[in-house]
């Protein structure tokens, strides 16, 4: 699908300190006041960062909420309680309130900053939010935040698990981009060369250090960003979505308690990628296995009939998607794969 109108972050801050600076940051871009969302449980010591640069350049929040809910209906919610001389919308945290606060803005029609402080998913800067509606999880349109203010200082002190969920969700850029191209030639899906590009080439950036110090966290924040910003230019998730986010997609369905959406993007796409064939599964299996991926899986084991269930499963759950999945019953190989692959001992249980 082409499409005519991309819109793209036109401030980007990834540094040490960034958030220190948030309030110069929307001085400088006439957009005050401002509403602040953050997530639930944020440190104090993060969010009276972010505060005190707004008061150092002059600003006080039209609006200041805790985000304990990802959901269209509280994104209304807020949305109601925005006073009219609101110029701009801020998200500082994780998913959940960066989602409802892309969410709100997008209601409001007003510009918004994204202020990631972990980097567990791509999901800060694609053009879109991951709420739930009337209880049921959905992919909500929005289009790409204004603005990203990336600290990575903070975001380098985040736990462990999430770091690797970002890895994880970053390697799935491998078999969305290997699906996409499959869809061309079974189907003639169109295929947008410079966004497939983009969200290639994003993870063999990442791979040139793929550390959790402040040049990886830089490399990995990046990347990240660079596959919303190609979701952008593609006008659809293909870039970054393939058979291994339909796996993810199932598991939330099927488990009792949901896990890091990396984690589970990261697993499927090592084991989707052993089913296309080529480098990809050796090059996903090397990457998590130098960043420690397999040891944040290995402290709570994945249910091996859950991912059973979600794999035999996962085809139907996007209408019109094609991928791997649609040519082959896949849990057979999978399972194989699970009881006698090195990298896997301990992943299951």
């Amino acid at each position: 699908m082409k499409n005519t109108q991309i819109n793209v972050p036109w401030l980007v801050r990834i540094k040490a300190g960034a958030l220190q600076r948030l309030g110069l940051y929307l001085a400088r871009s006439r957009l005050t006041p401002a509403a602040l969302f953050y997530s639930e449980g944020m440190l104090p010591s993060i969010l009276d960062g972010a505060l005190q640069s707004l008061r150092d350049n002059g600003i006080s929040p039209a609006l200041l909420r805790e985000v304990k809910e990802a959901s269209a209906e509280e994104a209304v919610r807020l949305l109601s309680a925005l006073p009219s001389s609101c110029r701009a919308m801020i998200g500082i945290g994780g998913g959940r309130a960066l989602d409802v606060a892309k969410y709100t803005a997008f209601l409001a029609g007003l510009p918004y900053f994204a202020a990631p402080t972990s980097l567990s998913n791509d999901g800060f800067c694609s053009p879109q939010a991951s709420l739930t509606v009337e209880g049921k999880r959905r992919s909500l349109l929005t289009g790409p935040p204004e603005a990203v203010v990336v600290d990575l200082a903070i975001c380098q002190r985040a736990p462990l698990p999430l770091w690797h969920s970002g890895v994880g969700d970053l390697c799935s850029k491998f078999t969305a981009i290997s699906d996409w191209k499959l869809a061309f030639h079974r189907r003639g899906d169109p295929v947008n060369d410079l966004a497939a590009l983009i969200s290639d080439a994003s993870v063999f950036q990442f791979m040139a250090n793929p550390a959790s110090d402040e040049e990886g966290v830089r490399l990995l924040a990046t990347a990240l960003m660079l596959s919303g910003v190609a979701m952008e230019i593609a006008g659809s998730s293909r870039p970054a979505s393939g058979s291994e986010h339909l796996i993810s997609h199932a598991l939330d369905m099927t488990r009792a308690r949901p896990r890091l959406h990396g984690l589970q993007t990261g697993m499927a796409a090592y084991l989707v990628s052993s089913l296309q064939g080529g480098s990809h599964h050796e090059k996903i299996g090397e990457l998590l296995a130098r960043t420690g991926f397999w040891e944040s899986i290995r402290k709570q084991p994945f249910s091996k009939e859950e991912w059973r269930i979600a794999v035999e499963r996962a085809p139907s759950v996007k209408e019109d998607f094609y991928t791997i999945l649609s040519e082959r019953d896949a849990w057979p190989q999978f399972a194989t794969m699970i009881a006698h692959d090195q990298a896997l001992i301990g992943c299951f249980e």
